[in-house]
Parts: C-alpha cells; sequence; structure tokens
C-alpha cells in the first residue's frame, strides 16, 4: 500500500517539487528540512484524506 500511496502523491507534484505526506513530514521533524502545508486530498484506490506537505527549497539547495 506505501508504494501505491506514493505514487498518488508524486503524480500530484508539479514540476521540479517534491510532495509528501505529512507522515514524511512527521517523520523528519528536527531535520533542516521544511515544508508547506498543500491541504488535504484525496488520494484515488486509497480510503481518506491525506494531508500534503511540500518541500522548502532554500537558495543554496537551488544551486547545487
Amino acid at each position: 500500500m506505501a508504494v501505491h500511496i506514493g505514487a498518488r502523491v508524486c503524480a500530484l507534484a508539479g514540476p521540479s517539487e517534491v510532495l509528501v505526506s505529512s507522515t514524511v513530514r512527521d517523520i523528519v521533524a528536527g531535520s533542516r528540512h521544511r515544508f508547506a502545508e498543500r491541504g488535504e486530498q484525496e488520494l484515488k484506490g486509497v480510503p481518506g484524506r491525506w494531508r500534503l506537505c511540500v518541500l522548502m527549497r532554500d537558495d543554496a539547495t537551488r544551486t547545487r
């Protein structure tokens, strides 16, 4: 099921965008990564609504 959820989340991401579930955001809490809320989405074939977040990139990351 995790692979199915990951595929659905990736399909909603825009170009050059890293989109994750709030579960992933919570797992990396305390790291240097920052996320912005994207709201709740229904994922095809997956029960319930899923809160999604986009990874925020700083200027140093963009130049690498």
